[in-house]
């Protein structure tokens, strides 16, 4: 478990005060969660508390909790918003062929992207800024995909548990991802508990994150999380490839780089298994589930770019990209 984190603005105050005091009567009503940014850090934060209470949970907040139905309702009305905006920024009646079939292809221009920076310029304070906020993400990386399991059947659930066993270890703890990336921390001299950079991570990161809790507790986004599975596998191995070669530039440490190394070759034999397997696999079963495949792989595209817009501009100005409690009140709203 963690501690509860420190609020950003009305909507994660009254969220977070409801979980350390208890749920008062009056919870954020859906007309305030609607005025609020959907990318912006309180309504973030809000909502990535909440999904949290599915996960670890946090130090003296008790369990039942995570089925309150005030809770829950400010969580609908937060969902609402956020997809609401996900749907509006990507694309619309794509095919999951089409989204995925863009990701073989990279770009030439490279100015955009987090891994080739940090592979051919990043200095090591940047790579610890990155490692702490994508702790966020790797420490629970395989965690919301496996939900979507007892919603699938047949050749995408068979596949789809194939590819998991991989993520949590194949039997053995020491090779669990998450703990291959502590192991990765600890080169760094990072703090390796649960949640410990929720406080200095911006909305961009806490997106990401909950992206993923979205599409994973809903089973009418099934779709959407096997095309987030997907775009994640697809992309991985190229970027794993240049991260790994930063840690051996940065001399980062040996843990450091193995973990994405490991990622370079797996991911791209998971890449296959998740295109053949899990996406054709459930198109045979339910075709309906087309377009929310390809919005499900379009969404981790925006909100990735997203993040690394906000790492690159920040160290391209010499500053840190990670939260700052001064900032709050400007980022809150855009």
């Amino acid at each position: 478990m963690t501690v509860l984190p420190t609020p950003r603005g009305p909507l994660s105050e009254a969220v977070i005060a409801a979980l350390r005091d208890g749920p008062a009567e009056e919870l954020p009503d859906s007309r305030a969660v609607g005025a609020a940014a959907p990318y912006g850090d309180d309504l973030q934060l809000a909502l990535y508390v909440l999904y949290e209470l599915h996960y670890r949970g946090f130090d003296s907040v008790p369990d039942d909790l995570e089925w309150h139905p005030g809770l829950l309702a400010v969580r609908r009305d937060l969902e609402h918003v956020f997809l609401a905006a996900l749907r509006a920024d990507t694309p619309r009646g794509r095919s999951a062929e089409r989204a995925l079939d863009e990701l073989l292809v990279e770009p030439v221009d490279h100015t955009g992207s987090v891994s080739h920076h940090l592979a051919q310029d990043g200095e090591l304070w940047q790579m610890r800024e990155y490692v702490m906020l994508r702790s966020l993400y790797h420490l629970k990386e395989a965690d919301p995909h496996v939900w979507v399991v007892p919603r699938l059947r047949g050749r995408a659930k068979a596949a789809m548990v194939a590819i998991e066993y991989d993520e949590f270890g194949a039997g053995r703890a020491d090779r669990i991802h998450a703990q291959l990336f502590a192991d990765l921390m600890n080169d760094l001299d990072l703090d390796t508990d649960y949640g410990r950079y929720l406080d200095r991570a911006p909305a961009e990161a806490l997106v990401i994150v909950n992206l993923m809790s979205l599409f994973g507790l809903h089973r009418s986004l099934r779709g959407a999380l096997v095309g987030h599975f997907a775009a994640v596998e697809t992309t991985s191995s190229p970027g794993s490839r240049r991260l790994a070669a930063a840690m051996r530039r940065l001399e980062a440490g040996a843990a450091a780089e193995h973990f994405y190394a490991e990622h370079v070759e797996a991911d791209a034999v998971h890449e296959q298994v998740v295109r053949h397997e899990v996406v054709a696999g459930l198109l045979a079963d339910e075709p309906s589930l087309d377009a929310d495949i390809a919005f499900g792989a379009d969404a981790t595209g925006f909100v990735e770019d997203r993040l690394g817009e906000h790492l690159l501009a920040a160290w391209g100005e010499g500053r840190s990209a990670l939260y700052e409690s001064g900032v709050a009140a400007a980022r809150s709203s855009a």
